[in-house]
């Protein structure tokens, strides 16, 4: 039985960029926005303002990315998309 992909941190890098690191240990940049425009919907309009998309967080307990309003996206999802060109910050 595989693995259930999590998404075990989760940084905006601006604009509608995350760091994302995957349960796999694998850390890249992905622009969300594609998705956000795909997924459509009332409760993802606010994610498309930069500073609320920047309030990001990660749920703990199901390892996806979620914001204040109760938006959330699938980490499988998010490994789908290709990886944004960034300079992955390093901590």
């Amino acid at each position: 039985m595989a693995d259930v992909l999590r998404i075990a941190d989760a940084d905006p890098l601006g604009g509608h960029t995350l760091q994302l690191t995957f349960s796999t240990g694998e850390v890249r940049g992905v622009n969300v926005l594609p998705l956000i425009e795909r997924v459509g919907g009332a409760v993802f309009a606010p994610l498309r303002g930069p500073s609320y998309f920047a309030r990001v967080s990660v749920a703990p307990v199901c390892g996806t990315v979620v914001w204040p309003n109760g938006a959330d996206l699938a980490p499988t999802a998010l490994h789908e998309l290709e990886a944004a060109e960034v300079v992955v910050r390093a901590d």
